[in-house]
């Protein structure tokens, strides 16, 4: 009977036993679910949280590891052609002169006739709407107010016009064109409110008058018959009989509400505006000035980069940058603010082009290009998203790094760092002044600066070829840094802002003012006959073997711009993006403003 007895107790401990055992190993599993949730996740160590993962380089970094085949050199090695300037910059020239058929204000200015403009979003895109604002009352032969700034939007900043722009110099600069006041006049001694309305997109010269032109007839005129007709010679409507009252009409949201396709003599208006009566405060230019010199105070040369590598401009562009679920989340929180946009393909984008590069891949770049780890870096950005982790890689790649807080005291900068108008001001005249430019978004700053250093002498301004870029980013720890820094040069090749690099016409007007730039090509036959010998590793180049690849536009492919599908004149013909366009000038809801106020600059 001990045997069965004893059979019996170990079969009755078995049935609890292995429950037990369950139990423990079920725990286990939960405790160790829950520690591997709150670990990093393996795609956390990307460039974007680790972005020293592939860095190696001469001067140190990553020392200890292995050799490896992709690193990066101290030096920007021997390059025969001039890193700091343009090539043939010399043969083209900003040309803004108001042709004779253009006439004066005082003889095409309709004395009772007035037209009002509020801008919208962040300085730049602002910029692009008092610029507009000017070229629009020409063709209205209308008196034009001083513009509204915006102050309501994301930027929230509630600077007048008189606190951002010289308001007496623009006045008198552009009193041969067009009669600008600082406030609509009293009406039979009554302050009174302008009609207000909105514009399309893209609206050309018939455009602006077939919609505004019977809505100043129409209010308090009804009893006056107006006769008016289009010179298209001279891109203004001339009145044939005069109306009796004062009229105002107000335009609303007005950003990019003008054609980038008009007469020559408004394109050069829109030249004269922009680059010569749109002038910064005597403060902004004087701490603009001080920020400049500290800069040239280091170095002979430096470079401005406009990063723009904050959270809203990459939740917008829908990529992803390694960031693991955090990124998602994070990222995905803000895109949902905007309803209109869809879910997207992050690695198709980034094939495309569309998405800005990280800091880190931007000095690579840079470096590839040939310059050395010495270079000054002047950085205009605002909050980079991952924070110093992110911005680590280029600061090992590029150590002397810059920003205006960096090179000014917080007492110089009190007076500035309460408006997002003013701060951004100083980071454009430090961006405007400096020998190279890097823009690595395709924002209304990128382009408008683009714009102005093409008119001043085609100062060197690099965009990323992303599109070409992405594979070799991808691929850079299979191959050397000769191969990658050789294959980076090929690639950037008409994206250096040299002359004709992007032919006439193409793109924003704001970005490439072909109406304004005139060369002298008796200059040019003149030095292709002149042989230019140099020698190799002197920093020179060699004007007249360049010289036929400088007229070549050697994009392989061209983007459409969605915006031009709301010009008027149905004009059909690919936009260039340069390949490092995003979105921002689809077409966008009504109902969603902010979308475009956030990633103006």
């Amino acid at each position: 009977m001990a045997v069965p007895r004893r059979r019996h107790q170990y079969t009755r401990r078995s049935r609890y036993l292995l429950p037990t055992i369950s139990a423990v190993s079920a725990a286990l599993l939960i405790l160790y679910l829950f520690l591997s949730f709150l670990a990093p996740s393996h795609i956390d160590q990307d460039h974007l949280r680790h972005p020293l993962r592939s860095i190696m380089m001469d001067n140190g970094v990553g020392k200890g590891n292995p050799e490896p085949l992709f690193r990066v050199p101290s030096s920007g090695g021997v390059h025969h052609r001039d890193l700091w300037k343009s090539k043939n910059a010399q043969f083209y020239h900003g040309c803004s002169n108001a042709s004779s058929k253009f006439l004066k204000a005082t003889t095409i200015t309709h004395p009772n006739r007035f037209l009002a403009i509020a801008t919208s979003g962040g300085l730049n895109q602002q910029r692009t709407g008092i610029t507009d604002a000017v070229v629009a009352a020409r063709i209205l032969n209308a008196t034009l107010i001083v513009p509204k700034l915006d102050s309501k939007s994301f930027w929230n900043d509630n600077s007048n016009f008189s606190e951002i722009f010289n308001v007496d110099w623009f006045i008198s600069y552009l009193a041969k064109d067009v009669k600008i006041i600082k406030e609509l006049p009293r009406r039979r001694g009554q302050i009174w409110t302008p009609y207000t309305m909105r514009v399309p997109r893209k609206c050309n010269e018939r455009c602006y008058i077939s919609r505004l032109v019977p809505v100043l007839l129409k209010k308090d005129n009804n009893d006056v018959d107006v006769v008016y007709t289009l010179s298209l010679e001279i891109g203004s409507m001339v009145p044939l009989v005069s109306q009796i009252d004062e009229v105002a009409v107000q335009l609303t949201k007005f950003d990019y509400r003008l054609s980038n396709k008009l007469d020559i003599d408004l394109q050069k208006l829109r030249c004269r505006v922009n680059y010569h009566a749109l002038t910064f405060t005597n403060p902004i230019l004087e701490m603009g000035a001080k920020l400049v010199k500290r800069m040239r105070s280091m170095g002979k040369h430096y470079i401005a980069l406009h990063l723009r590598f904050e959270p809203d401009m990459l939740a917008f562009s829908g990529c992803y940058y390694g960031g693991g679920d955090k990124e998602r989340k994070e990222l995905g929180k803000i895109r949902r603010r905007w309803k209109t946009l869809h879910n997207n393909n992050p690695d198709r984008e980034r094939r495309q082009g569309r998405c800005p590069l990280t800091p880190e891949e931007v000095g690579l770049m840079l470096r590839a290009l040939g310059y050395d780890r010495e270079t000054h870096l002047y950085v205009a950005s605002g909050e980079v998203y991952g924070g110093q982790n992110t911005l680590a890689s280029l600061k090992a790649l590029f150590p002397n790094f810059y920003s205006k807080d960096t090179i000014a005291t917080k007492e110089e900068l009190k007076s500035f760092s309460a408006f997002s108008s003013r701060m951004a001001a100083l980071d454009f005249i430090v961006c405007d002044e400096s020998d190279v430019f890097v823009t690595n978004n395709n924002g209304n700053m990128a382009k408008i600066i683009a714009g102005r250093r093409r008119y001043f002498g085609h100062k060197l301004t690099i965009r990323p070829n992303a599109k070409k870029l992405y594979k070799l980013f991808l691929n850079r720890d299979n191959m050397t840094w000769e191969e990658f820094s050789s294959r980076t040069r090929k690639f950037q090749r008409s994206f250096m802002g040299h002359p004709k690099e992007v032919r006439p016409g193409r793109g924003v007007f704001h970005e490439n003012p072909s109406s304004c730039i005139c060369e002298d090509s008796d200059a040019k036959t003149k030095t292709k006959t002149i042989s230019v010998p140099h020698k190799p590793g002197d920093g020179s180049v060699d004007i007249v073997a360049d010289a036929a690849a400088d007229d070549q536009n050697s994009n392989d492919e061209e983007w459409s711009d969605p915006e031009d599908d709301d010009d008027l004149n149905n004009q059909t013909g690919d936009i260039m993006y340069n390949e490092t366009g995003f979105d921002y000038d689809a077409p966008l809801s009504e109902e969603e403003p902010e979308l475009e106020e956030m990633l103006s600059d």
